[in-house]
């Protein structure tokens, strides 16, 4: 009679593979983010790479700081500062008109409908930008716009009371259009993190609606405002394409000194242009990591 042995299956199970059955897995997991990183080395990490080497180059590939000291230049150091204007004033005015908007939609009780439509408009308007844009400013509020057409009718001229839609508040006022929907994309997540258990303490608690706000809201939001107006000055003071096409050589901001550099240096020294793109990569990196401080501090709260 044959014995029939029943093995153990918890043994069976602890049991190591076989070396046949081992071998060689290649990681496909990889496969989806491979054209990522590919394609982040080739155009952001190695064309970056190569202008932070070649701002402190000359043009015997010598290593120098000649090319950053002549960052003092008068002419240069306008067009910083200029940029930084119109970047911190679009930022703000972005800032706080997107975060009203937001609060408007979250919790001021509008229909549902209402904060889907604002939701998908900004997210398409937060990435319209360049031509089309300086083109639609320039067909509304330039001097023979639709709105100043109409404006004068009235008999409002807005261009008799100092605007001018290729000045400083005018880039800022293009610069708007883009930026409040990017508020507003960013910053509602935020708004919907704050939870109905806070009011409802601080009801019971007796505090009053300012004082809720106060002392809960705003402080819970205030870290995603801040890092939020950051990445709005970033994102504003990187912009090139509708600044060039709506104001040209006239406002003298720094991405256009940099793109007049790159297209003909009339002192043959293009490492001057490395340095100047060096000082925009600096001060964008810098504003991207007070952003990153402040969304990782204001998620401690909204988690």
């Amino acid at each position: 009679m044959t014995d029939i042995t029943v093995s153990d299956p918890a043994a069976a199970r602890s049991a190591p593979p076989s070396s046949s059955s081992a071998g060689i897995r290649f990681p496909t997991q990889w496969l989806g983010v491979a054209p990522f990183f590919i394609f982040a080395l080739m155009f952001l990490i190695l064309p970056t790479a190569y202008l932070i080497l070649g701002a402190f180059q000359n043009s015997d590939g010598e290593f120098t700081l000649e090319n950053l000291a002549a960052l003092s230049q008068p002419t240069i150091v306008a067009a910083y500062w200029i940029s930084i204007k119109v970047s911190l004033a679009s930022a703000i005015l972005g800032a706080l008109i997107g975060l009203a908007i937001a609060i408007a939609i979250v919790r001021g009780g509008l229909p549902g409908w209402v904060r889907s439509a604002t939701m998908t408009f900004s997210g398409v308007a937060s990435n319209f930008a360049g031509v089309p844009l300086a083109f639609a400013f320039l067909a509304t509020l330039g001097r023979l716009g639709l709105v100043t057409v109409l404006l004068n009718a009235i008999g409002l001229n807005i261009y008799a009371t100092g605007f001018n839609i290729l000045s400083f508040w005018g880039l800022t006022l293009t610069y708007l259009y883009f930026q409040i929907p990017l508020m507003v994309v960013i910053i509602t997540p935020a708004i919907d993190g704050l939870k109905k258990e806070w009011g409802e303490a601080a009801a019971t608690l007796g505090a009053t609606q300012w004082q809720y706000w106060r002392m809960v809201v705003i402080p819970v939001i205030w870290p995603s405002f801040l890092g939020t107006v950051i990445l709005l000055f970033a994102n504003a003071f990187g912009a090139i394409a509708t600044a060039y096409a709506l104001t040209g050589s006239s406002l003298n901001i720094v991405p256009i000194l940099l793109y007049a550099q790159i297209r003909g240096d009339v002192l043959h020294n293009p490492h001057l242009g490395y340095a100047i793109a060096f000082g925009m990569i600096f001060i964008t990196g810098m504003a991207n990591v007070f952003y990153i401080w402040f969304r990782t501090r204001s998620e401690r709260w909204l988690k």
